[in-house]
């Protein structure tokens, strides 16, 4: 009976990072869907492989859109596998149960996201086992190295991941509420988003100046110094970017006419021949 030695499943959140921590660790088998040798097994998410449920998932009653069912509140966010790279997490499910995994290390991205994608993955699968995390912001050989030497018990991160579900069922909880809302009331299929509806309406305001903008004539005031020169703004008012308006050209010229001749003094330089 051959006995297996323990061995460290790493998961990566992309194929590309396992690749590279495969290379660093000496993982040289390579498997559909993970890479082996030595100690460890590197394995990756391809970004999300579990997420939050439709609303109809979560429970049958909310199929039917109508407003006697919102504003819809979930007692628990329930979570599901992400039909188009099911295959990727069967690999990752099943090499989580091996007897001979005895433990598991976290090595998605270093953020907000890559630790919601490890930790959706590690709760469906039903995994007990403990998990380290990996925190890298480079990808270089040394770095990974690095990175291996200071591991941090996966628990020091639950703040993290609490923040990251925060986010998620908030998106959830806007996006699903908020766009079924609008679509019943105006009787078309509209997308609001926690993160897109403020997004199209800053680009919409932006478009409206844009449509809305009327083109004047303006003048401007520049004073020839020896080797540069140097336009006039308003220093309480820099708004207009030393733009004078068509009804302040009598005062501009009368100004320019008080400059002439007057000793002048630089405070500051911007390193260009035009002040």
């Amino acid at each position: 009976m051959e006995v297996r030695m323990p061995k460290t499943l790493v998961i990566a959140e992309k194929p590309s990072v396992g690749s590279d921590i495969a290379k660093v660790l000496g993982c040289r088998d390579r498997r559909k869907g993970y890479v082996e040798g030595g100690d460890y097994v590197v394995t990756w998410a391809i970004g999300h492989l579990v997420t939050l449920c439709s609303p109809e998932e979560m429970d049958g009653r909310l199929k039917a859109w109508s407003f006697d069912t919102l504003p819809m509140l979930p007692d628990e966010m329930k979570l599901k596998v992400v039909g188009r790279t099911r295959d990727q997490y069967g690999v990752i499910k099943r090499l989580m149960s091996q007897n001979d995994v005895s433990d598991i290390i976290c090595a998605t991205d270093s953020g907000r996201e890559g630790e919601l994608i490890f930790r959706y993955i590690y709760k469906v699968a039903g995994c007990q086992k403990p998990f380290s995390r990996l925190w890298i912001s480079s990808m270089t050989d040394e770095a990974i190295r690095e990175g291996f030497g200071r591991l941090k018990p996966g628990k020091e991160y639950d703040n993290l991941y609490q923040s990251a579900r925060c986010r998620a069922e908030a998106d959830w909880l806007v996006g699903m509420n908020g766009s079924r809302g609008f679509t019943l009331q105006y009787d078309r299929l509209l997308s609001v988003g926690r993160v897109q509806s403020p997004t199209l309406a800053i680009m919409v305001n932006r478009e409206r100046e844009i449509q809305s903008f009327v083109p004047e004539k303006y003048h401007e005031l520049w004073a020839m110094f020896s080797g540069f020169k140097g336009r006039w703004f308003d220093e309480a008012d820099d708004s207009r970017g030393g733009r004078i308006p068509q009804d302040k050209l009598e005062w501009a010229g009368k100004f320019a006419e008080e400059l002439k001749g007057k000793p002048y003094k630089v405070e500051r330089s911007s390193g260009s021949k035009d002040l």
